[in-house]
C-alpha cells in the first residue's frame, strides 16, 4: 500500500516558496538601495541595478506566488529568476571583494 500524494498541499507549498524568493530579494534589494544611499556613485549604480532586477523578478513571481495563474514567461520563469539570483550572488561577490561594502 502506497500512500498518495496530497494534491492540496502542493500549491501551498509552491506559493510559499515563490513568497519566500520574493521576500529574499526584497531584502538584497533594501541592502542595495543602503549601499547605493551613502552618496558613492557605484553604489547607486549598484542599487538602480538590483532594482531593475527586483521589479522584474517580482512582475515574474506575482502570479505564482499569489496563486493568481500561471506565469507570463511560458515556462521559463524558474531559469531567470535563478539567473537574477546569480546575479545578484556575482554581485555580492564583487562587492566584497572590491570593499565596496
Amino acid at each position: 500500500m502506497t500512500a498518495g500524494r496530497d494534491p492540496g498541499l502542493q500549491p501551498e507549498r509552491t506559493r510559499l516558496a515563490w513568497r519566500r524568493t520574493a521576500l529574499t530579494l526584497t531584502v538584497v534589494t533594501a541592502l542595495a538601495v543602503r549601499l547605493g544611499s551613502t552618496g558613492d556613485p557605484t553604489g547607486a549604480l549598484i542599487a538602480g541595478a538590483t532594482v531593475l532586477v527586483w521589479g522584474a523578478v517580482l512582475v515574474l513571481c506575482w502570479p505564482r506566488a499569489t496563486g493568481t495563474g500561471p506565469a507570463r514567461t511560458g515556462g521559463r520563469t524558474l531559469p531567470l529568476v535563478a539567473l537574477a539570483t546569480v546575479g545578484l550572488a556575482l554581485l555580492g561577490v564583487l562587492l566584497v571583494v572590491r570593499r565596496l561594502w
